[in-house]
């Protein structure tokens, strides 16, 4: 469990409001409500942080309860996966319950509509009924099948359960007002014919309650005391409100709050789906996916989601959240907790001509050099031959590079200070060795003359070092925004990132050979990473990068 320390939304004031005014009678009751058709993603976290937040920071209970309603997309790997996220993030749910728990209630209080005059049988095709509905600007006319009595309304509606009738041949309607400038209240199907076998209750149902019908009424049984939705509910209120108050039960109340839009991210279910099913990505917990089964196998911790979940606030407003603000809080967790350690992502091999070649000295370095409080060390050897990053070597540097280059002298970390006499080059031009030699009066620290460098850079051993596998990973996106709410077209798959995921392999010193699973790093100069838990074996590490550093030199280098 974790406490909530979020500054007070507009929410925390109607709920403070409520129980003030003994409304509820001093109670807090939320529930977290996901339809089972896919894994939770970040947007998730948001709602799962805020409904659960608010019970525990208030005294409540919150339920997960499943909108099971739709059959024929709902699977059990789904709800087992949503349990593990919830659990995972930190929370704990008072109750598990399934909207088909209350089929059989939910069919009654339908009856109770029917018999009130305020629900009927439509025979109209689906096409047919949004022709009827009309438009924003258009109000919508009347279904020739509207004035059925309750008497034949009954009898249609038995048999729709019965099974007698075909798939879109005939919808259970509330009947409320067509002409409304409401569209959802111009008569709202409750029910349509499905016949798909239900995971939890099987046969026993041909016909299944729409969302808009279950949910208020869900809430109702549940004793429910502030719906928390995302704010394309918000023209649902009125239909909500209405089908509480025609049933003459207990009434919740229905919030609306933003929802989580991520910049250079797929925020749909639908979406993601297709993302899966096509082979784009390896599965919902493959690293670039926004799910929380992928940002766990990258190695994101729950503690920056809630952090994350903190930071953008509940708002009554949509927009999109810079991805570099989810990075920025990524780096506020991990920098405290993650050891340093030496890895070279892209190497380049070095020659120190003036060390024996069996020379080797070693180094007793801090993994935590920024936290005073941790004493673990690990022992770093530096030989001969070593491997710098590709990118620490330029045989004719720009202005105001720092790294190595001919004549150039720059510090090893940890080491000692090294000068550039020279390198060589293959048939094409490209940098293959750099030739060195070391100040031994520098080894293990400052130059004893008081000369300063301006260039730090870490390395690795090339003959103590080890390969090792390493995952890059960037965002699904080129684009900045994807409307969650847009088509899934051919234009969305031509919109992925070709460079989102690339494999390594790196030379990392000795002790990282050993990392084990799940274990995370900070890879001085390149980032945090994580040694995949599915993945990595004893002596086998595999590391996927959880987020990089700010690197203010890669700014100023030419598009």
């Amino acid at each position: 469990m974790t406490e909530n320390t979020a500054p007070k939304s507009f929410i925390h004031e109607i709920v403070e409001n409520d129980l003030a005014s003994g409304k509820y009678g001093g109670r807090v009751h939320t529930r977290f409500p996901p339809e089972p058709n896919g894994y939770l993603h970040i947007g998730h976290a948001k709602s799962v942080c805020l409904n659960f937040g608010l019970a525990q920071q208030y005294g409540g209970k919150t339920n997960l309860r499943f909108d099971d309603t739709n059959p024929t997309k709902e699977e059990q790997e789904y709800i087992d996966a949503i349990k593990e996220d919830v659990r995972w993030l930190g929370f704990e749910w008072d109750a598990e319950l399934y909207a088909s728990d209350y089929f059989d209630q939910l069919y009654d209080w339908a009856v109770v509509l029917i018999n009130k005059g305020l629900a009927y049988v439509d025979d109209l095709s689906p096409d047919e009924i949004r022709e009827y509905r009309g438009s924003l600007t258009q109000p919508g006319k009347n279904s020739p099948w509207r004035e059925r009595s309750a008497a034949e309304n009954l009898d249609l509606f038995e048999r729709m359960k019965a099974g007698e009738f075909d798939e879109g041949s005939r919808v259970l309607r509330a009947k409320i007002d067509m002409a409304s400038p409401i569209i959802n209240l111009r008569d709202p199907v409750l029910y349509r014919i499905l016949k798909a076998s239900h995971p939890r209750t099987g046969d026993k149902w041909c016909i299944y309650p729409t969302y808009d019908w279950a949910h208020g009424q869900s809430d109702s049984i549940e004793g429910i005391t502030h719906s928390i939705c995302t704010l394309e509910f918000v023209n649902h209120r009125p239909l909500y409100e209405w089908c509480l108050k025609s049933l003459d039960i207990y009434a919740p109340q229905q919030i609306e709050f933003a929802r989580l839009d991520l910049s250079h991210t797929v925020m749909s279910k639908r979406k993601l789906l297709r993302l899966v099913n096509e082979g784009h990505v390896s599965g919902w917990d493959d690293p670039r996916m926004p799910t929380l089964s992928g940002l766990r196998r990258r190695g994101v911790r729950p503690e920056a989601l809630r952090a994350f979940a903190e930071t953008i606030g509940v708002a009554k407003t949509n927009s999109t959240i810079d991805y570099a603000l989810f990075e920025h809080t990524l780096r506020a967790d991990l920098e405290p907790i993650a050891p340093r350690a030496m890895a070279v992502l892209r190497p380049l091999k070095v020659v120190i001509e003036n060390l024996a070649a069996d020379q080797t000295e070693w180094f007793e370095v801090d993994y935590y050099r920024h936290d005073e409080t941790k004493e673990e060390t690990r022992r770093v050897p530096l030989t001969r031959e070593i491997y710098i990053e590709q990118d620490d070597f330029m045989a004719e540097p720009l202005p105001k590079y720092f790294r190595l280059a001919p004549g150039q002298e720059v510090r090893l970390m940890h080491a000692c200070l090294i000068t550039c006499t020279g390198f060589e080059t293959d048939a094409d031009g490209n940098v293959t060795e750099v030739r060195c030699t070391y100040d031994p009066a520098t080894l293990g620290g400052a130059a004893p003359d008081g000369r300063k460098v301006k260039g730090t850079i870490h390395w690795v051993s090339a003959s103590a070092g080890a390969q090792a596998a390493v995952r890059l990973y960037s965002p699904l996106l080129r684009t900045e925004n994807d409307d969650p709410d847009a088509p899934d077209t051919d234009d969305f798959i031509a919109g992925l990132n070709p460079d989102s995921f690339e494999t390594l392999t790196a030379v990392v010193e000795p002790a990282l050979l050993q990392a084990a699973a799940g274990a995370r790093f900070q890879f001085v100069r390149n980032g945090y990473f994580y040694a995949d838990p599915v993945e990595s074996k004893p002596g086998q590490p595999v590391f996927n990068r959880i987020v990089g550093l700010k690197d203010s030199w890669a700014k100023q280098q030419p598009k």
